[in-house]
């Protein structure tokens, strides 16, 4: 390469080279800069030089391939942010090795401004009318607290996080899985450019880049490591959420989860969460932000079921709880007569407490767990 190359433009050429999060590659930009790693590349010197020669072939003239890569940049309005400059959430370098080795942003917020009081909401693509409801809902009484809503933009519970945001007038992050100039899923194109207008679009992902699978695995680390908090909406117990879940907690971010029905698939690894300690029950918005804040306090020791796990449930899992019985099961309708409250309320509240493990099916009713098997 002729000219004098900048930290910039040698971490855009690593993420054209590279697959984003390869901690190898961020093992050596981390003893040896970017710069440095590129010129040992470009030179046949480095071990990392093998695996980057597929793509670098694809593109053999350096500088030509970087100005159609600014030039592509400046038509779409995306801007490539580093870490260390003034526009870069400083929790991302949590990631250490896997931290990105830049991101691609598009949009009229400031990404780290903005990210300093951030949680994630995340959850099923195949999502249930339940689990929208709960996401958009996440999304406006975070957006009313002044509180950053980050997603992914997928279908289900990405989209409504997203609109609930937006409807309260507040600002939303996408992390997409492709580049930032590549609207995916295509059906979601006007959401996006709204996001865009009210707050910022992210991707590791070069320019172009397709939305891949993997990608989206990958992404999920930034929308962990980027958040302050993470809440899980509703997850399958194979859900792409509950891996966003598993990088937030490893980063020691509040984790979260929102129990649902426990006949929904679509809970069930939401209630694996809870049930395994990786995440914090929470029923409401408000417990989201309280929970975020520090603000949720401890039941005073007076409270009967203090000690079993039920000292951070909500009136109606109480309500429940005090309604199953020790012994022979109860079914739905009955439980939700004593305890005064309806069915739907009653399902998700029994969502809860077999998540916590304080009660268990048994045939068609539900009984305390403490009950002999």
């Amino acid at each position: 390469m002729g000219g004098v190359m900048d930290d910039s433009q040698a971490r855009v050429l690593l993420g054209l080279w590279f697959e984003a999060g390869d901690r190898a590659l961020g093992s050596r930009v981390a003893t040896h800069t970017a710069i440095t790693v590129v010129e040992e590349i470009l030179a046949g010197r480095s071990p990392l030089a093998e695996a980057a020669r597929p793509r670098m072939q694809a593109q053999p003239n350096v500088e030509e391939h970087l100005t159609k890569v600014w030039t592509a940049a400046e038509r779409v309005g995306a801007r490539f942010v580093v870490p260390g400059g003034s526009e870069w959430p400083r929790q991302l370098d949590d990631l250490g090795l896997e931290a990105p080795l830049g991101l691609w942003v598009c949009g009229a917020g400031d990404m780290r401004l903005l990210a300093l009081r951030s949680v994630a909401i995340v959850g099923a693509r195949a999502a249930t009318a339940y689990g929208e409801s709960v996401a958009r809902e996440l999304g406006a009484h975070l957006s009313d607290g002044g509180w950053l809503t980050v997603s992914g933009g997928a279908f289900g519970i990405d989209a409504a996080a997203h609109r609930g945001a937006l409807a309260a007038g507040g600002a939303t992050a996408c992390v997409l899985a492709g580049g930032v100039d590549v609207p995916y899923p295509r059906s979601h194109v006007e959401l996006l450019a709204v996001i865009r207008e009210r707050g910022v679009l992210i991707s590791e992902t070069p320019l172009g880049g397709a939305a891949m699978r993997h990608r989206f695995l990958t992404r999920n680390r930034i929308i962990a490591a980027l958040s302050r908090g993470t809440v899980v909406v509703e997850a399958a117990v194979r859900s792409g959420g509950l891996t966003t879940a598993r990088r937030a907690r490893d980063l020691r971010r509040v984790v979260m989860a929102v129990p649902g029905p426990v006949t929904s698939p679509m809970s069930a690894g939401c209630h694996r969460l809870i049930r395994e300690g990786d995440a914090l029950i929470t029923c409401s918005p408000r417990e989201v932000t309280a929970l975020m804040t520090g603000q949720i306090s401890m039941e005073a020791e007076s409270d009967p079921h203090a000690g079993s796990g039920a000292d951070a449930l909500g009136w109606r899992e109480k309500r429940i709880l005090d309604a199953v019985p020790v012994r022979r099961s109860a079914p739905l309708a009955n439980l939700a007569r004593v305890a005064g409250i309806g069915t739907t309320e009653a399902m998700v509240a029994l969502g809860t407490l077999d998540a916590l493990g304080l009660i268990r099916r048994e045939g068609q009713g539900w009984v305390r767990a403490s009950a002999s098997q």
